[in-house]
């Protein structure tokens, strides 16, 4: 039995494709047809797939309704986090959502999902990301201060958030966690965040995030381990649509 992760499908079989460049770019063209055909190699019907934001270009459930069921019809249990652009997933009612795909896909918001002795926590997250300012030389001196104060908001209402899921797990017995983001955890100027010092705070063995998609953002943010904790992005591109093994 093993964990798996992977992010930013983008996925548009009912949709308009709000991103043109998904058809002609080599590590876009057929990515849906790539990734199935890799799950199918490494992944078992007792694997569990963490699927972390971005599924679909679909603007409510029925446009994404083929979208879902592609991912459905891939091995394993589908565990999903909501991502930027899933406008068909309100937050607020993702009871409705595990009721109604109950056992066919299990959507990760101000809840957790187990595997093993682990508690799978999560949340879309948020970090400011520009406009920033820049010189002559390329380097980043200023920014949007309305737009980093909101930003501020959204990071405020996602922390409390993620902080649901930690507790539920916690008041489940749970002391061994893998965190789920869609955003990264910091963006290019941070070294840390309020999402960084929570995974500390909750002694967090895997902080696993997307959204860094296009070889310019691979490094936007944190990889590798830090005090502790180990960074790792799955956008689908950066892994070549190869699902990563989170554990095994």
């Amino acid at each position: 039995m093993s964990l798996y992760a992977l992010g930013d499908l983008h996925l548009h079989f009912q949709s308009e494709l709000k991103n043109p460049s998904q058809l002609y770019d080599k590590l876009w063209k057929d990515h849906e047809h790539k990734f199935k055909a890799n799950c199918a190699k490494c992944i078992k019907e007792d694997d569990t797939l963490v699927l972390v934001g971005d599924h679909s270009w679909g603007r409510n459930l029925t446009e994404c309704e083929e979208d879902l069921r592609y991912i459905m019809d891939l091995p394993g249990r589908k565990i999903l986090l909501r991502g930027n652009h899933d406008m068909f997933w309100d937050a607020k009612r993702t009871d409705r959502l595990n009721d109604f795909f109950e056992n066919r896909l299990h959507f990760l918001q101000n809840n957790y999902y187990s595997y093993e002795d682990y508690a799978l926590v999560g949340t879309k997250g948020y970090c400011f990301e520009g406009p920033f300012y820049l010189d002559a030389y390329g380097h980043i001196i200023g920014w949007d201060e309305a737009n980093a104060s909101h930003a501020e908001k959204l990071v405020g209402r996602e922390i409390d958030r993620l902080r649901i899921s930690f507790e539920k797990a916690w008041d489940d017995g749970f002391r061994k966690f893998i965190m789920f983001l869609h955003y990264p955890p910091t963006n290019v100027l941070q070294r840390s965040s309020a999402f960084t010092r929570m995974a500390e705070e909750y002694e967090v063995e895997q902080v696993i995030y997307a959204h860094c998609h296009g070889e310019s953002r691979f490094h936007d943010s944190l990889m590798g381990k830090k005090r502790g904790v180990r960074y790792s992005l799955v956008s689908g591109d950066y892994l070549r649509w190869n699902p990563m093994r989170v554990l095994t």
